[in-house]
Protein backbone atom coordinates (compact mmCIF):
# COMPACT_ATOMS: atom_id res chain seq x y z
CA UNK A 1 0.00 0.00 0.00
CA UNK A 2 2.62 2.31 0.93
CA UNK A 3 3.77 2.14 -2.94
CA UNK A 4 1.00 3.07 -3.97
CA UNK A 5 0.86 6.12 -1.75
CA UNK A 6 3.76 6.94 -2.34
CA UNK A 7 2.74 6.78 -6.23
CA UNK A 8 -0.34 9.10 -5.50
CA UNK A 9 1.72 11.23 -3.94
CA UNK A 10 3.89 11.92 -6.93
CA UNK A 11 1.50 12.68 -9.21
CA UNK A 12 0.22 14.90 -6.70
CA UNK A 13 3.31 16.48 -6.69
CA UNK A 14 3.38 16.44 -10.48
CA UNK A 15 0.24 18.67 -11.05
CA UNK A 16 1.58 20.85 -8.65
CA UNK A 17 4.03 21.74 -10.57
CA UNK A 18 2.05 22.48 -13.94
CA UNK A 19 0.41 25.28 -11.30
CA UNK A 20 3.60 26.45 -10.24
CA UNK A 21 4.75 26.64 -14.11
CA UNK A 22 1.15 28.39 -14.37
CA UNK A 23 1.47 30.85 -11.31
CA UNK A 24 4.78 32.38 -12.58
CA UNK A 25 3.47 33.53 -15.50
CA UNK A 26 1.40 36.02 -13.84
CA UNK A 27 2.08 39.49 -12.42
CA UNK A 28 2.96 39.70 -8.78
CA UNK A 29 -0.15 41.98 -8.30
CA UNK A 30 -2.57 39.06 -9.71
CA UNK A 31 -1.08 36.64 -7.72
CA UNK A 32 -1.91 39.31 -4.88
CA UNK A 33 -5.13 40.55 -6.09
CA UNK A 34 -7.93 40.25 -4.08
CA UNK A 35 -10.86 38.35 -5.58
CA UNK A 36 -14.10 38.84 -3.20
CA UNK A 37 -15.71 35.61 -1.00
CA UNK A 38 -13.59 33.17 -3.11
CA UNK A 39 -11.25 30.90 -2.20
CA UNK A 40 -9.10 32.11 0.81
CA UNK A 41 -9.30 36.06 -1.39
CA UNK A 42 -6.40 36.13 -3.20
CA UNK A 43 -4.73 33.68 -5.29
CA UNK A 44 -1.42 33.31 -3.32
CA UNK A 45 -2.95 33.22 0.19
CA UNK A 46 -5.42 30.36 -1.12
CA UNK A 47 -2.47 28.47 -2.01
CA UNK A 48 -0.30 28.71 1.08
CA UNK A 49 -3.76 28.00 2.64
CA UNK A 50 -3.13 24.42 1.60
CA UNK A 51 0.20 24.11 2.48
CA UNK A 52 -0.76 25.24 6.34
CA UNK A 53 -3.27 22.29 5.86
CA UNK A 54 -0.29 19.87 5.24
CA UNK A 55 1.41 20.94 8.16
CA UNK A 56 -1.98 21.19 10.57
CA UNK A 57 -3.32 18.08 10.19
CA UNK A 58 0.19 15.82 8.86
CA UNK A 59 1.93 17.50 11.50
CA UNK A 60 0.54 18.33 14.24
CA UNK A 61 -2.50 16.87 14.25
CA UNK A 62 -0.57 13.37 13.20
CA UNK A 63 2.57 13.60 15.23
CA UNK A 64 0.83 15.73 18.21
CA UNK A 65 3.27 18.44 17.61
CA UNK A 66 0.02 21.23 17.87
CA UNK A 67 1.73 23.37 20.51
CA UNK A 68 4.75 24.27 17.56
CA UNK A 69 2.25 24.96 14.79
CA UNK A 70 2.26 28.17 13.37
CA UNK A 71 0.09 29.35 10.09
CA UNK A 72 1.96 31.57 7.59
CA UNK A 73 1.30 34.75 8.97
CA UNK A 74 0.00 37.41 7.17
CA UNK A 75 3.19 39.59 6.62
CA UNK A 76 4.93 36.53 5.02
CA UNK A 77 1.92 36.05 2.91
CA UNK A 78 1.60 39.81 1.73
CA UNK A 79 5.55 39.25 0.85
CA UNK A 80 5.47 35.86 -0.75
CA UNK A 81 5.78 35.14 -4.16
CA UNK A 82 5.73 32.05 -6.42
CA UNK A 83 9.50 30.88 -5.44
CA UNK A 84 8.57 30.91 -1.28
CA UNK A 85 4.98 28.73 -2.06
CA UNK A 86 7.62 26.52 -3.94
CA UNK A 87 9.87 26.27 -0.54
CA UNK A 88 6.81 25.63 1.74
CA UNK A 89 5.26 23.38 -0.81
CA UNK A 90 8.66 21.59 -0.08
CA UNK A 91 8.71 21.58 3.71
CA UNK A 92 5.39 20.14 2.95
CA UNK A 93 6.59 17.27 0.88
CA UNK A 94 9.23 16.45 3.80
CA UNK A 95 6.56 16.25 6.04
CA UNK A 96 3.71 13.83 3.76
CA UNK A 97 7.46 11.40 3.04
CA UNK A 98 8.20 11.12 7.05
CA UNK A 99 4.49 10.62 7.30
CA UNK A 100 4.07 8.12 4.76
CA UNK A 101 7.33 6.65 6.34
CA UNK A 102 5.57 6.81 9.68
CA UNK A 103 2.23 4.96 9.10
CA UNK A 104 3.98 2.68 6.34
CA UNK A 105 1.59 0.06 8.38
CA UNK A 106 -0.73 1.70 10.10
CA UNK A 107 -3.18 3.25 7.65
CA UNK A 108 -6.71 2.21 9.88
CA UNK A 109 -5.12 2.48 12.88
CA UNK A 110 -6.59 5.82 14.68
CA UNK A 111 -4.78 8.43 15.41
CA UNK A 112 -6.12 9.02 19.23
CA UNK A 113 -5.83 12.61 20.73
CA UNK A 114 -6.52 13.91 24.17
CA UNK A 115 -9.16 16.42 25.62
CA UNK A 116 -7.37 19.26 23.95
CA UNK A 117 -8.33 18.40 20.37
CA UNK A 118 -12.26 19.12 21.82
CA UNK A 119 -13.50 20.26 18.44
CA UNK A 120 -11.52 17.93 16.14
CA UNK A 121 -12.01 14.21 15.18
CA UNK A 122 -11.26 12.03 18.05
CA UNK A 123 -9.68 9.34 15.66
CA UNK A 124 -9.38 9.52 12.45
CA UNK A 125 -6.65 6.91 10.56
CA UNK A 126 -3.60 8.15 8.89
CA UNK A 127 -5.49 6.88 5.78
CA UNK A 128 -8.11 9.37 6.37
CA UNK A 129 -5.78 12.51 7.36
CA UNK A 130 -3.73 11.95 3.97
CA UNK A 131 -6.65 11.96 2.04
CA UNK A 132 -8.68 14.54 3.05
CA UNK A 133 -5.02 16.82 2.76
CA UNK A 134 -4.66 15.58 -0.72
CA UNK A 135 -8.11 16.19 -1.55
CA UNK A 136 -8.31 19.25 0.19
CA UNK A 137 -4.93 20.79 -2.10
CA UNK A 138 -7.26 19.83 -5.02
CA UNK A 139 -10.28 21.59 -4.01
CA UNK A 140 -8.21 24.81 -3.50
CA UNK A 141 -6.37 24.37 -6.83
CA UNK A 142 -9.95 24.86 -8.63
CA UNK A 143 -10.81 28.00 -6.25
CA UNK A 144 -7.21 28.79 -7.97
CA UNK A 145 -7.73 28.71 -11.32
CA UNK A 146 -10.91 29.91 -11.04
CA UNK A 147 -9.75 32.79 -9.52
CA UNK A 148 -6.88 33.08 -12.55
CA UNK A 149 -10.08 33.44 -14.76
CA UNK A 150 -12.07 36.01 -13.07
CA UNK A 151 -8.76 37.60 -12.68
CA UNK A 152 -8.23 37.96 -16.71
CA UNK A 153 -5.91 35.60 -17.32
CA UNK A 154 -7.06 31.94 -17.69
CA UNK A 155 -4.94 28.61 -16.91
CA UNK A 156 -3.62 26.24 -19.78
CA UNK A 157 -6.84 23.37 -20.16
CA UNK A 158 -5.31 20.68 -17.81
CA UNK A 159 -8.47 18.89 -17.46
CA UNK A 160 -6.48 15.31 -18.77
CA UNK A 161 -5.43 14.52 -15.16
CA UNK A 162 -3.93 17.51 -14.29
CA UNK A 163 -1.44 17.53 -17.13
CA UNK A 164 -0.01 14.22 -16.56
CA UNK A 165 -0.44 12.68 -19.95
CA UNK A 166 1.51 15.31 -21.12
Amino acid sequence: MIEMLQQQYDWIRSVRQNMFAFLEELPPQILHQPVPEFGRGTIIRTHLHVVDCYRWWLGSFAFMMRNEHRDISIEEIERADVKYVRERFTEADELVQRFISEYRDRWNEPIKQDESWRDYPKAPTPLLLLTHTETHEFHHKGQIVSMARQLGCPPPADDRLGGLFT
